[in-house]
């Protein structure tokens, strides 16, 4: 046995730093910022979207002249937004349109009073304002939620 050989401890080596992160959370990072910018760049276009949506409704319930022009372009523009979600309502009229708005799940957003008013509202002589108004904020709900679910 050799008398002048000198054994040391063990050292362990130092751990490794934080700083720089291995390159899979680099990776990590980058698909995080990557998904987050997606997410606000969509809720931006959901956001302007919907103004645009709400701008058209409001812009063209406003032109019409007369409270029951104002019924009838509420109405166009629900049959729109309908057709557009679904193309079988662009063939419905009367009582079909109107059970179709009665039995749709948005749709149960709209009064009874309104459903009448939507009916026939276009055709009388006499409209109240005030049903009117009450038919246009129903109507305004309505075609925002069957417009942006596409």
């Amino acid at each position: 046995m050799a008398t002048g050989l000198v054994l040391r401890d063990i050292h362990q080596p130092a751990a490794p730093g934080w700083w720089p992160p291995a390159p899979g959370w680099w990776l990590l990072a980058t698909v995080v910022l990557v998904l987050a910018a997606a997410w606000l760049w969509w809720r931006r276009r959901v956001r302007r979207r919907r103004l645009r949506l709400q701008a058209l409704f409001d812009d063209t319930v406003a032109t019409a002249p007369t409270p029951a022009a104002q019924v009838g372009a509420i109405s166009e523009l629900l049959r729109r937004a309908a057709r557009d979600r679904d193309p079988r309502t662009a063939t419905l009229a009367d009582a079909e349109w109107i059970g179709f708005l009665r039995h749709d799940d948005a749709g149960a957003a709209l009064a009874p009073a309104s459903l009448d008013l939507l009916r026939d509202g276009g055709y009388r002589r006499e409209v109240a304002a005030g049903a009117v108004e009450q038919l246009r904020g129903e109507a305004r709900a309505l075609f925002l939620a069957w417009s942006l679910r596409r």
